[in-house]
């Protein structure tokens, strides 16, 4: 059963990763069209030496995309297929559509929003070069703070739910996943290399394509394995 709820995981994150692909190739592309223009612009204007390229930005949007994409979908679905087929029964009495669905809005949230209020979102021509391997570490710290401290807060409201009502235990570890998240947040480092004069529209716009993006990615892969998933248990009753 596990083995079939996998790969339906990893077909759905595919599927997933394609509309994604195609959502940011309309709307985060040209945004980051003209933040290389901006940032040609700019360094033009310091005489600065002009860059080898080294893959061309057609292959960036098109194959490049697709692929770097696909591969995080695939990924992605695989470990969402996994993480239902364990949780599954186990933490909420509600039917497979619905728990894979509320599996994807608290995956969006700890992964994308969250982590996103401490680092937003920015083109890939905005910021230092000498600092990507920083700005990478501390996003991907962020992430696993958020997933961590919410694992915490389920922990937190199972033990509570005996001596509390379970809206109030809820609440509990709530405040205990923004307590632990706040707390991560104020310890790592301030990141914000957005020049002063950078077009705050197009930034604006950009992010909020990002956000747009993996939004469609996750309620796609909810929608699909939620699906294929209760089609999935029924024929093995």
């Amino acid at each position: 059963m596990t083995g079939k709820l996998l790969w339906r995981g990893m077909l759905a994150g595919i599927i997933a990763a394609l509309l994604a692909t195609l959502f940011a190739r309309a709307f985060a592309e040209p945004q980051i069209d003209l933040a290389i223009a901006y940032e040609a612009a700019h360094a033009a204007h310091h005489a600065g030496a002009d860059e080898v390229e080294l893959v061309s930005r057609e292959t960036q949007k098109g194959f490049g995309l697709l692929a770097a994409l696909g591969l995080y979908g695939a990924a992605v679905g695989g470990i969402f297929a996994l993480t239902f087929a364990y949780g599954y029964g186990r933490i909420a009495q509600i039917g497979p559509r619905s728990f894979a669905l509320v599996m994807a809005a608290l995956a969006f949230v700890l992964i994308v929003v969250v982590p996103g209020i401490k680092y937003p979102q920015t083109p890939p021509a905005v910021g230092q070069h000498e600092t990507v391997g920083l700005r990478t570490a501390a996003y991907f710290a962020m992430i696993a703070l958020s997933v961590c401290a919410a694992l915490i807060a389920g922990r937190l409201r199972a033990a509570l739910v005996g001596s509390l009502r379970g809206f109030d235990a809820g609440l509990l570890a709530v405040a205990g996943y923004v307590a632990v998240v706040a707390l991560g947040a104020l310890l790592l480092p301030a990141i914000d290399e957005v020049p002063v004069d950078f077009p705050a529209g197009l930034l604006w716009n950009f992010r909020l394509a990002s956000l747009g993006s993996q939004l469609l990615l996750w309620m796609t892969i909810g929608v699909l394995f939620g699906r294929w998933a209760a089609a999935t248990l029924e024929q093995g009753r």
